[in-house]
């Protein structure tokens, strides 16, 4: 038999290599250079996933209100049978409800929240069913009315996609955050054509963190996203300014100082509306046992009753965006329009049809701005600038206080509206509106939202580190060399010190520093029968866990 000739030879060295790599990334991760590979694809893939998505939101809104200028979508809204307006966001809402309930435990959609905490505490992955599953929720809901934002559900989806590279390369804890960080950037960047925002915001606010390590990929990833984007839709800004660097500097920056006090006010009543929303449907939901699927229906109806008068609400509501950034409102339609976007966004949220809240504060900061700008510039008209500098400066203050990122904001402000001259501005406004809503609620709506939850993200990872480490883990079993005495561990038993074995380290902690034992009885709890002893939880190694962790978290952050 004929030895394989050199070509044949070739290919199958190369075909050994490349299962020997797959190999080598499946158990001990990818190396730099592959990784910044994987992190090139992940940033494809998800620039693919925030454009379909977009296009798919255009493609059903015109399908089911009948128009080809979404963009326009209020203005032919104004035009149509009134019964048509009530009834689309009523049936969006139902589909919603129906995937919701059918795909989702509790029968809620799946933003950003929900990445950040996969960042923090499940090594970079997101539920994969539920998110898909709230994609396409969300997608109906802003397609047939709902008044939320397209960012959330592109935030999530592209965090599936990564989760699924993770599973399939078995990415440890960092490199698992890290993918996440490049999917985030490049669907944020493909969704507002804003490269550099759009790599800030996955650091800034779903990592937290600005490690070296992560910023070259995460970088690679973003312009991969924001190259599928102009691909599609060219170089352009979302809006366009009527006028540019006409700030009246210094003399004026007082005025934007407390136009960011003001923002951040009204940023905290629009997060604070969507707590109070959503427990008032929970009450609701309870009291008259309505099934969870008909609550998005429910507050379809509402937000198409709303919209005969003021069809401004529904959707994105980009158009009276831009008519704020044009200061083309006058000041009674600004308030107007500004108290029925919160309250619609809050009825969308709080009905749990899905959506993000990016793009809704980006609109309520525009009219709040335009309307501040408005009292400014009749007050003090020969030291003031446009108004619809008010009106961009507001935008990035409220949008900026609501998610609890200053820096990612302004660029994301800045790269929307290709205006740099007025950066002053803008920070000025924003770092007020941040510093102020940061004190009245946990950082953002997001870190608040896991407030409400239970999970302490906002505190740090010295607060929610803990609940990352089950006490049946940490234990030591009654057979091991240095196990505690079991007569002891009864005694404290029917003293009533004792933990469950479910429990975690969150728990625990605090039972050590009122206890004051040296280890803790875990425990088997079940209904009608005593506790069954499972070992015993140490002091000693409850915090060396910790300290571990810690240290862990520290090294990641600071590489």
């Amino acid at each position: 038999m004929s030895e394989p000739g050199f070509i044949a030879q070739q290919f199958g060295m190369a075909a050994t290599s490349c299962k020997l790599g797959w190999q080598v990334i499946r158990h001990r991760g990818p190396g730099k250079i592959t990784f910044w590979f994987i992190a090139l694809l992940i940033g494809i893939a998800a620039g693919f996933a925030a454009l379909l998505f977009r296009k798919g939101i255009n493609l059903l809104q015109s399908t089911w209100y009948g128009t080809e200028d979404v963009k326009n979508l209020h203005t032919f809204i104004s035009g149509l049978e009134w019964y048509w307006v009530v009834l689309i966001p009523t049936i969006g809402g139902l589909v919603v409800g129906l995937i919701l309930h059918h795909f989702t435990h509790d029968a809620r959609a799946r933003s950003v929240g929900d990445v950040i905490l996969g960042a923090a505490m499940h090594d970079g992955r997101v539920e994969t069913k539920a998110g898909v599953a709230s994609a396409f929720a969300s997608l109906i809901t802003l397609s047939t009315g709902g008044s939320s934002g397209r960012e959330g559900p592109v935030v999530h989806i592209v965090g599936v996609i990564s989760t699924w590279v993770s599973e399939k390369i078995n990415a440890d804890g960092i490199t698992g955050r890290d993918l996440l960080g490049c999917a985030v950037a490049a669907g944020v960047s493909a969704s507002f054509n804003a490269p550099i925002a759009g790599a800030l915001f996955a650091l800034e606010v779903v990592l937290r963190h600005f490690a070296v390590h992560a910023f070259a990929p995460i970088v690679i990833a973003s312009v991969a996203g924001t190259v599928i984007n102009r691909i599609e839709f060219g170089g352009v800004t979302e809006f366009v300014l009527p006028t540019y660097g006409d700030l009246q500097f210094y003399v004026e920056l007082p005025a934007f100082l407390l136009l960011g006090l003001t923002c951040g006010l009204v940023a905290v009543a629009l997060m604070r509306s969507i707590f109070w929303a959503e427990d008032l449907g929970n009450v609701l939901q309870a009291r008259t046992g309505w099934p969870r699927w008909l609550r998005p229906a429910v507050a379809g109806a509402l937000l198409g009753v709303i919209a005969l008068w003021f069809p401004h609400i529904i959707g994105v509501g980009y158009e009276t965006m831009s008519l704020a950034l044009m200061g083309e409102l006058t000041f009674n339609e600004v308030i107007v329009f500004a108290v029925l976007k919160v309250t619609a966004v809050a009825i969308t949220l709080g009905g749990r049809m899905g959506g993000g809240v990016f793009s809704p504060s980006l609109m309520i900061g525009a009219l709040t701005g335009l309307g501040f700008g408005l009292v400014a510039t009749g007050v003090f008209p020969d030291v003031s600038g446009s108004s619809s500098l008010y009106a961009l400066a507001g935008m990035g203050a409220v949008a900026a206080a609501v998610l609890g990122a200053p820096i990612s904001t302004t660029l994301i402000v800045f790269e929307m509206t290709g205006d740099w001259q007025t950066g002053l501005a803008v920070m000025v406004a924003v770092s007020m509106s941040t510093a102020l809503a940061s004190r009245i609620v946990d950082r953002s709506f997001f870190l608040t939202q896991m407030e409400r939850r239970g999970i302490h993200l906002a505190a740090g990872p010295q607060a929610y580190l803990l609940a990352m480490f089950m006490v049946a883990r940490i234990m030591r079993r009654p057979d091991d060399p240095n196990a505690a005495d079991e007569a002891a561990c009864w005694e404290l038993i029917n003293a009533g010190t004792y933990i469950d074995g479910a429990a975690t380290l969150e728990a625990a902690m605090p039972m050590f520093e009122t206890s004051g034992a040296r280890f803790l009885p875990v425990v088997t709890l079940s209904v009608g029968a005593p506790p069954e002893l499972l070992g015993a939880l140490f002091h000693v190694d409850a915090l060396k866990a910790y300290n571990r962790a810690l240290a862990a978290t520290a090294a990641e952050e600071h590489s």
